[in-house]
């Protein structure tokens, strides 16, 4: 008798996208779950703040109290889980499911270096079922333009201070390099910000940075086609050597290695606090609102949900710097919050003053 064995199943792409905050990786993660409604996407979100957020940022998933022990569904059938430092067994927690997913996308903080996440890979239970199909670094092309890695990086430096999670003190410089280094597809964010001349000098200064074969392209408005950020095939698990961080190839190199490394500024610099806020008239009068509260000397971030008068669905908002977003998201729940981060000693009632002139939203 002839017995035959089923082959092995393809393992489950996963694909990392990183970047500082601010660069676009939100908007990109966004789009690419609205393009891909065919298949099951497991969503990880590496959260920040006093309040989780930036998971519900994705259109869809709106519980700012999703942890790593819970999973929701999202409207077109993904699953986003927020997760701080347990990505294994949040990563075998979906394995486990009747359904596993055709995809996992990894958004990371944009603290966290790409290549502890990359090797985590290599977990027993992870291993045989799940591969890094790509690393993608989201870039702000205008920052870097201006020469700079990010276009509020006051901004940056609040929420490296504010982490408590973070175990590494590299300059931001480094961490930039690093994200870069890890990279098997960097996208060049805000592209319709730049002109052609502008942001082939980017492109330029990104590829003299990047390891030969990586390809550089560029987005507006978080916009690519599907097939450019799936089905790379990287193993980027198996291939790390070539890969190392700044102070990886140091060490390999037996360089001396200084843990000494100091932030510009302290953890008590920064503080974040959450206020409840105002139903709005409109879309407009939020991002008027939000960029009159995020003038206020020494606000960096602003972040959260709102309630616009005859809408169900809530307003969600994320503002850095001069940039603010805000959007529709129907099906979702709002909590009538912000989330302010800024330098310590702020103006919180000048804030307020900017977010809440009428009632309180009631709950």
């Amino acid at each position: 008798m002839t017995v035959s064995f089923a082959a092995p199943s393809k393992k489950i792409p996963a694909v990392i996208i990183t970047g500082f905050l601010g660069a676009g990786k939100t908007t990109l993660v966004r789009n690419l779950l609205m393009k891909a409604q065919d298949k099951r996407i497991a969503l990880i979100v590496n959260e920040f703040g006093e309040m989780g957020f930036d998971g519900s940022l994705v259109n869809g998933c709106a519980d700012p109290d999703c942890s790593a022990d819970e999973v929701v569904e999202l409207a077109n059938g993904c699953i986003c889980c927020t997760v701080a430092d347990d990505f294994l067994p949040t990563m075998e927690m979906l394995l486990e499911r009747e359904q596993v997913p055709d995809v996992v996308v990894i958004e990371t903080s944009g603290l966290a270096l790409p290549q502890p996440l990359v090797r985590a890979f290599n977990w027993p239970s992870v291993k045989p079922r799940v591969t890094v199909d790509s690393v993608v670094t989201v870039v702000d092309a205008p920052a870097v333009a201006a020469g700079k890695v990010a276009s509020d990086e006051e901004a940056v430096a609040a929420q490296r201070a504010a982490d408590d999670a973070l175990d590494h003190e590299s300059p931001v410089e480094e961490l930039f390099a690093d994200q870069l280094t890890c990279a098997d597809l960097v996208v060049l964010s805000k592209a319709d910000l730049l002109t052609e001349a502008e942001l082939a000098a980017v492109k330029q200064t990104i590829r003299g940075r990047v390891r030969d074969g990586v390809e550089i392209v560029s987005a507006s408005h978080g916009e690519l086609a599907l097939d450019v950020l799936l089905g790379r095939d990287a193993g980027a698990e198996d291939d790390m050597d070539l890969r190392l961080s700044h102070h990886e190839a140091q060490h390999a190199h037996d360089h001396d290695h200084d843990h000494d490394h100091h932030h510009e500024h302290s953890h008590d610099d920064f503080e974040s606090f959450v206020l409840p806020v105002r139903r709005f008239a409109s879309l407009e009068e939020v991002k008027a609102q939000v960029e009159t509260a995020m003038k206020v000397s020494g606000v960096l971030r602003i972040k959260g949900s709102v309630v616009v008068d005859g809408k169900t669905a809530p307003v969600l908002v994320q503002a850095v710097g001069p940039r603010v977003e805000a959007w529709f998201a129907a099906g979702s729940e709002s909590h009538s919050k912000l989330v302010v981060i800024g330098l310590a000693g702020l103006d919180k009632h000048s804030v307020q003053a900017a977010l809440s002139e009428f009632e309180l939203v009631k709950r």
